[in-house]
């Protein structure tokens, strides 16, 4: 059938106004979210399903049977990233993404990422149910290691084309469990490149999430509509100072790398604090050498990370932190160093889709508000590749990463209805 003939059926026999009685099936979302919950689970009531681990893979075998069950189509790709598909009537129109991850954090929460991925799942079963055809396929992703137990956001770089075999080689480090992790889930590491997939063969991305934060929370409401995603990068700075008995060593004769890099700590957070609205910085990691209690420290390599919302002021950030590095070694006769070690760009989420999302919640009479997300996620990844949003629901008092990670399933489902209709109504933008 001519694709032209498709298109005036489904203009015919299918619009968003048939569609807007639907809503999800809380009863049957839980159930799925239960046991999924039990693969990994921890003693401490979270759950453990790193990337590649037999829980994370038996974890996505429980989703592969899940989409076959129901009938969906189901898909994997050169990155590992497995998927369930809902076709339409057109075999060329575009497909539109809902997912997230089923990996985990060590002793993580249950919510984070698995409740975009269920959400996603149940979406596609409330379109099949109502029978009416869409001018789009559906496709729940479940990506690969998003956490970054290996490679953060593995999997959405594959599909967006920012991986190659550079990033499973050992040309920056031993990535040799690595390319055996992979190997034994069945993903080739010389293959990964080929997860790439053309951008015009995407309607769109949406991801529902817990917020791993309180925005929601002070303002009251149930949706958070993501307006940006925070960009991140990550220094090594290294002060290098001289060695010298503890207790024999004159005080101004003291080159002591530890107190340059102490004084740097201190300073940087407050710039970062008073000079940029929004700025995050972090010190997590510091290594001290020779590392004894009566030995002058020699040598001190600090791990930070800075976080802004906008790309410009990020980069501004990272100057100011090398030119703050450069003047407190100079204060005790220090030499420096600033190495870039990773970057994840700021990404705007896409206009089209904050104003599906806000569209649905007003629908579902659900207050909504614009958040911030400063944790990184898949979107992140699709922001620049396709259009990209991100949906929010509270995670009581903010906690993630955490077995204590919760929130209420009256905002799961909630959440759930609004990736539902903000999904029509990208559907039916087209």
């Amino acid at each position: 059938m001519p694709d032209s003939l498709v298109k005036d059926m489904l203009s015919l026999t299918a619009s968003p106004a048939l569609f807007a009685h639907l809503r999800v099936n809380a009863q049957r979302l839980r159930a799925d979210f239960d046991q999924l919950a039990e693969i990994g689970a921890t003693v401490a009531g979270g759950v453990s399903r790193l990337a590649l681990s037999n829980e994370d893979l038996e974890a996505r075998a429980w989703f592969a049977n899940r989409v076959e069950d129901e009938g969906f189509v189901v898909r994997d790709d050169d990155a590992g990233n497995l998927s369930g598909v809902l076709h339409c009537p057109n075999p060329n129109a575009p497909t539109l993404l809902l997912g997230s991850h089923l990996d985990s954090v060590p002793n993580g929460g249950r919510y984070d990422g698995a409740v975009g991925v269920l959400a996603g799942l149940e979406v596609m079963r409330v379109l099949r149910d109502a029978a009416q055809p869409l001018p789009v396929h559906v496709e729940v992703i479940d990506f690969t290691d998003e956490e970054g137990c290996w490679q953060s956001l593995f999997g959405s770089r594959g599909l967006t084309g920012q991986l190659s075999a550079a990033h499973v080689s050992d040309a920056n480090g031993d990535n040799s469990a690595f390319r055996a992790a992979l190997t034994r889930a069945g993903i080739r590491p010389d293959d990964i490149g080929r997860a790439r997939r053309d951008p015009h063969s995407l309607a769109g991305y949406l991801e529902l999430h817990i917020e791993q934060g309180t925005q929601l929370e002070r303002a009251g409401c149930t949706i958070g509509v993501v307006t940006h995603i925070v960009g991140r990068s990550t220094l090594k700075i290294t002060f290098n100072g001289q060695a010298g008995h503890s207790g024999t060593t004159e005080p101004e004769k003291r080159r002591d790398a530890l107190q340059g890099a102490a004084l740097f700590i201190l300073r940087a957070h407050t710039l970062i604090r008073d000079e940029y609205a929004d700025g995050i910085f972090n010190c997590g990691n510091i290594t001290v050498k020779p590392g004894q209690f009566n030995i002058i420290p020699e040598q001190a390599i600090l791990t930070v990370e800075c976080r802004h919302t906008a790309a410009p002021v990020l980069i501004e950030m990272e100057a100011a932190l090398q030119y703050l590095a450069q003047k407190c070694a100079d204060e005790y006769a220090l030499s420096v160093g600033v190495v870039r070690t990773a970057h994840m760009p700021a990404a705007p989420m896409s206009p089209r889709c904050i104003q599906a999302i806000e569209q649905a919640a007003a629908r579902l009479n659900l207050a909504s508000a614009p958040v911030v997300s400063y944790a990184g996620h898949d979107a992140q990844m699709l922001a620049s590749f396709c259009a990209a949003g991100m949906i929010f629901v509270p995670s009581l008092g903010g906690v993630s990463h955490n077995p204590r990670e919760y929130t209420r399933w009256e905002d799961v489902t909630a959440g759930a209805n609004v990736l539902l209709h903000a999904a029509l109504e990208l559907a039916f933008a087209r």
